[in-house]
């Protein structure tokens, strides 16, 4: 046995070693936001226009110079000659003098001279030109000012920012019409194992599935990476071989799934250490489940070895590889969701490792409570059921029915 596997390393530490031996080489593109949905900037945007880039009315109602408005009541209003009127979409081509007031619609442009609009439902008219205002506004009321919302030269979207629905309604609210991002890192997803078949087969006896592939493409997708499907290798040195170098050669990440623990028939290190230098920088990783998790960087390029079975290979790359494909994008730390919730029963650990522990959140008495989730790391429904996961402490010896933690709530 490799005594590299018993040194194991918290997943902050693997990560800094990978980081420390890996500059990723980003590629960028110049889109429409309209077709950027989910890509991330590769440099920050400055508003070119004010937003609006006009004094807009929030109501429906009359534009007024405030002052006009002033002392008025419902037993003394104050008497305005209304001189037109604006719809939304118009342009504003009348001057108010003092003691005139304009009909204007929600969204529409105030009039030169206009500072506040005053809402239909205080006003009585009392003729085609004359109307009653019936309370007092202030300056600014009921109006949206020029670049309330952006001012020109204000900084919209950091770079490293990953483009959502709202953010592309911005953009384009202030003629945004080309952005440039960053192109998605290619992380190849190699699949191991005699055993394995494709999912869209009928496994014979001694056969399962391949869903490792499947569910590891989807979390890439989800972070922004475009996965690269490599196929299933063969529990053979010389296919398994050709297979790495083969999907190695046309990819920015490798994941490898299966055969990272210690055994006779393991030929992942072996792999591994074959693509290139520095070769493998950590075998072991101080967390239950995902101990024998490989981390390598191999001629510029991240190779990361999984566990085979599901439950493991997935928890141990929402932890690696999720934060491979961020700085690969060049974006910060997401923030991630807590719930806070109280555990139903007791969860045992042991010092030394982190524990990933899978939970189901129950609404109780206005709150929430985290039942966990037991199961070996190859039942994958013990995911499918889980709404997120509570982590151990390294230093902790579990933590008891009652406690109160903070539960990682995933996406969706």
């Amino acid at each position: 046995m490799s005594a590299e596997f018993f040194n194991v390393a918290t997943v902050q530490a693997g990560l800094e070693k990978l980081f420390v031996h890996w500059s990723p080489i980003r590629q960028t593109a110049i889109l429409d936001p309209r077709a950027a949905l989910g890509r991330v900037l590769a440099e920050p945007i400055y508003s070119p226009e004010c937003l609006p880039y006009f004094p807009r009315s929030t109501m429906d109602g009359y534009a007024v110079r405030a002052s006009d408005t002033f002392g008025a009541t419902q037993s003394l209003p104050a008497y305005l000659t209304c001189i037109g009127s604006i719809q939304m979409g118009q342009a504003a081509d009348i001057s108010l003098q003092s003691g005139q007031c304009v009909e204007i619609f929600t969204g529409a442009m105030l009039p030169a001279h206009a500072d506040a609009v005053v809402m239909v439902e205080r006003t009585q008219k009392l003729s085609e030109t004359e109307i009653e205002i019936l309370a007092p506004i202030a300056p600014g009321e009921n109006v949206v000012q020029v670049g309330e919302d952006v001012e020109s030269g204000e900084l919209l979207l950091p770079a490293g920012h990953r483009l959502r629905p709202e953010d592309m309604g911005g953009l384009l609210a202030v003629g945004v019409l080309a952005i440039k991002v960053i192109e998605p890192p290619r992380i190849g997803i190699l699949s191991c194992g005699d055993e394995l078949v494709p999912p869209e087969a009928l496994p014979a006896p001694g056969q399962i599935r391949d869903i490792n592939a499947p569910m590891l493409a989807a979390l890439v997708q989800s972070v922004g990476g475009h996965p690269v499907l490599l196929g299933i290798a063969k529990d053979d040195a010389a296919d398994y071989h050709a297979c790495a170098r083969a999907g190695f050669a046309g990819v920015d990440i490798l994941l490898m799934t299966a055969g990272s623990s210690v055994s006779s028939r393991d030929l992942t290190r072996e792999v591994i250490a074959s693509l290139g230098q520095p070769g493998i920088l950590q075998h072991g990783l101080a967390v239950k489940p995902g101990k024998p998790t490989i981390l390598a960087v191999c001629d510029g390029k991240p190779v990361i070895g999984l566990p085979g079975n599901p439950v493991s290979a997935l928890l141990v790359a929402r932890q690696i590889v999720v934060p491979l494909i961020r700085y690969a994008l060049g974006q910060k730390s997401p923030r991630l969701m807590f719930v806070h919730a109280t555990l139903t029963h007791n969860i045992a650990s042991v010092t030394g490792r982190e524990d990933t522990i899978p939970v189901r959140l129950i609404e109780h008495k206005g709150g929430w409570q985290a039942e966990p989730l037991f199961g070996k790391s190859n039942l994958i429904f013990t995911l499918v059921r889980a709404d997120g996961v509570v982590h151990i402490p390294l230093n902790s010896n579990g933590l008891k029915a009652g406690t109160l933690v903070e539960v990682v709530v995933w996406d969706g």
